[in-house]
């Protein structure tokens, strides 16, 4: 609850922020203002219950309110940029009048409701657009040339999922329809990379269940993500994950094969990942045959890093979203040596996924979800 406390706190501390830039600044009247400190109030309250929802509070009634709430704070991240926009404009007005020794306030009043106005409509048409994008994943195709990957298995058609965040906003529906999708594309196996849930197993498991349906005949494997271990011991997860018919990969690696070949899938959990189950990329490559093709399962693209030096040939990753939000896609490269789609790190080809689900707000703005469809072919 500690937790929800202080999420509490801190978007009051942005309402109120929104109350003073949008209200106060631009000398609202009355009737109108207290209509939309009102809304900005239950607008808050979503927004935390939204935080709470799948850890402290039950998604069967949660789920709606932190659906608006949640949403809403997309709206406050464009109404944020777009304040400090105006209040640029501002300021070169006060400047530009300065020097000419004249008074601007008439001016900014002006500048300040109409920018205000704007910023707001183009906020919430963004955000539209957003929740429309979010709903439903698409398959993507993209073809990896791999040199040391057996002929055999040559056209090999792999689903990359990632990223479900399943819980707070969005629940087994939202499950089905990636379900249905994957399975539509007749994929030869399936990888869940992780970021799968937002909460604990009691309250967001049953959300999880259509995972049974999966398909594919050289299996579908699974690694965990940094959410897992968000809310309690990230292991009840994993294990039950196992429950549902997913390997689960902690650190280990499995090997299928095709005709007369084999390649090795290895998993680690995450780069976050806290005691006992920090990643042990070593422990899942000990005793490999360094002859063999190794496909490495790990959430997050800067552990290619350590990959390369260890000669795997290929990694897949989510936990980027693509920036999810436009334009936070700009401060991902801070963090990660990979946003989206192919790249190579040293010696080793990475696929990064956009993700099919969204954390925090149920919104992507020109980061589409995704499950990437990945076709390997011999180089």
């Amino acid at each position: 609850m500690s937790r929800v406390i202080f999420v509490g706190v801190f978007l009051l501390l942005i309402t109120l922020f929104l109350h003073w830039r949008f209200l106060s600044v631009t000398r609202m009247p009355t009737r109108p203002k207290r209509a939309v400190d009102a809304a900005l109030a239950l607008l808050w309250l979503g927004a935390v219950i939204g935080f709470g929802s799948g850890v402290e509070f039950d998604p069967s009634w949660a789920r709606g309110p932190a659906f608006v709430g949640l949403s809403w704070l997309a709206v406050v991240l464009y109404l944020f940029l777009g304040k400090i926009l105006v209040a640029v404009v501002c300021t070169v007005v006060r400047v530009v009048f300065a020097a000419r020794e004249r008074d601007s306030s008439a001016v900014r009043l002006r500048v300040s409701r109409i920018g205000s106005a704007a910023v707001a409509l183009v906020s919430v048409v963004a955000v539209g657009y957003g929740l429309v994008e979010a709903a439903t994943p698409r398959a993507t195709n993209t073809d990896v040339v791999l040199d040391r990957l057996p002929a055999e298995f040559d056209g090999v058609r792999v689903a990359l999922v990632s990223d479900l965040h399943v819980g707070p906003s969005r629940g087994a529906d939202f499950v089905q329809k990636v379900v249905d999708s994957i399975n539509d594309q007749n994929p030869d196996v399936v990888l869940l990379d992780g970021d799968l849930i937002d909460g604990t197993v009691a309250l967001v498991g049953e959300d999880l269940e259509p995972l049974r349906d999966l398909e594919a005949p050289l299996g579908v494997f699974a690694v965990s993500g940094n959410h897992e271990f968000y809310a309690g011991d990230g292991g009840e997860w994993l294990d039950f994950w196992s429950t549902l018919g997913i390997d689960v990969l902690r650190n280990e690696r499995t090997t299928i094969t095709r005709g007369d070949a084999a390649i090795d899938i290895a998993g680690i959990n995450d780069a976050t990942a806290p005691a006992p189950y920090e990643p042990d990329l070593a422990a899942a490559l000990d005793g490999i045959d360094p002859d063999r093709f190794v496909l490495l399962m790990a959430h997050q693209p800067l552990q290619a890093v350590e990959a390369s030096d260890f000669g795997v040939d290929m990694q897949v990753s989510g936990h980027t979203h693509g920036g999810q939000i436009w334009p936070i896609r700009y401060l991902v490269p801070l963090q990660q040596p990979s946003v989206e789609g192919l790249d190579t790190i040293g010696n080793t080809t990475l696929y990064t996924t956009r993700g099919a689900g969204a954390w925090g707000p149920p919104v992507r703005v020109a980061a589409p979800p995704e499950i990437a469809m990945l076709e390997l072919t011999r180089g």
